[in-house]
């Protein structure tokens, strides 16, 4: 390690220890330094076990974080190239003429707007945003079919009446958007009742599509939706490293990973020993 970067990891231990938290885009404004810069930082502070990192930033290791929810307005706002990126990038998994299911979250609204044009269409979701990106009177080839359920910070519908409308449908393709993930505890959520009905809509899919942003490596949420063993395609951006694309290529049956900076350039990494076909 430089010793620019043990100067910069110490800055921000040190105001974790002060502040009890700090959040990425203050580092990026306070240190001169990138986004990405930053959150590596963050990352091998927490791989030493000093900070443990949130959606956006990171609290001190012993500090409750596994069931805090952001609201969703507040997720809109972050990563919004990546979300873009991602959303186009698994667009190109629906053919004409499918039935998708597509949880709750911001990366998944993205993906909605970006099936607008699929024709022939028919759309299961438990998320109010997704559900009207995806209303249209005059389309008459696309069903949007909305569970009911209590609604959750992340404008989650979930709960037994959301369960229980998933129980006997069955779509081709479930894109699921996550609160974090990692080779240890799998896709997880904040939310029990919300990680309960994400495995409904995963009971109900004939494969399962996980949309998330590089910035969720490692997060961990307080409930376990679905190991990464179990995820049949990854869709991540290209901010992923190139050991950790090493890594959930083993587990996952798909990643593909979608270039921030050159939409033409999007990439799959194959499957390779101990990975599915």
């Amino acid at each position: 390690m430089s010793a620019l970067a043990r100067q910069r990891q110490q800055a921000i231990l040190d105001q974790v220890r002060r502040d009890g938290a700090v959040r990425v885009s203050a580092l990026v404004e306070e240190l001169g330094v990138s986004d990405m810069t930053v959150r590596r930082d963050i990352a091998q502070l927490a791989d030493r076990g000093l900070v443990v990192r949130v959606h956006g930033g990171a609290t001190l290791a012993d500090a409750p974080h596994s069931s805090f929810e952001p609201e969703f307005r507040t997720k809109l706002g972050e990563q919004r190239e990546e979300k873009l990126a991602i959303a186009r990038l698994a667009a190109t998994l629906v053919p004409p003429g499918s039935s998708v299911a597509l949880s709750a979250g911001t990366t998944t609204l993205a993906l909605a707007e970006q099936l607008r044009e699929v024709p022939d269409l028919t759309v299961v979701t438990n998320s109010v945003p997704v559900a009207d990106a995806l209303h249209d009177p005059e389309r008459r080839d696309r069903t949007v079919v909305l569970t009911g359920g209590t609604r959750t910070p992340s404008d989650a519908l979930v709960g037994p009446v959301a369960v229980q409308a998933l129980r006997d449908l069955h779509v081709d393709t479930l894109f699921l958007g996550v609160h974090g993930f990692s080779e240890r505890t799998g896709c997880t959520s904040p939310n029990m009742v919300e990680a309960a009905t994400n495995k409904a809509m995963i009971a109900a899919a004939g494969r399962t599509v996980v949309v998330s942003d590089h910035t969720k490596l490692r997060l961990v949420g307080l409930s376990t939706i679905v190991p990464l063993d179990d995820v049949d395609v990854l869709v991540s951006d290209s901010g992923l490293g190139a050991a950790d694309r090493a890594m959930l290529s083993t587990h996952v049956g798909r990643l593909l990973v979608a270039d921030v900076h050159d939409a033409g350039a999007d990439a799959e990494i194959p499957p390779t020993a101990g990975g599915h076909a």
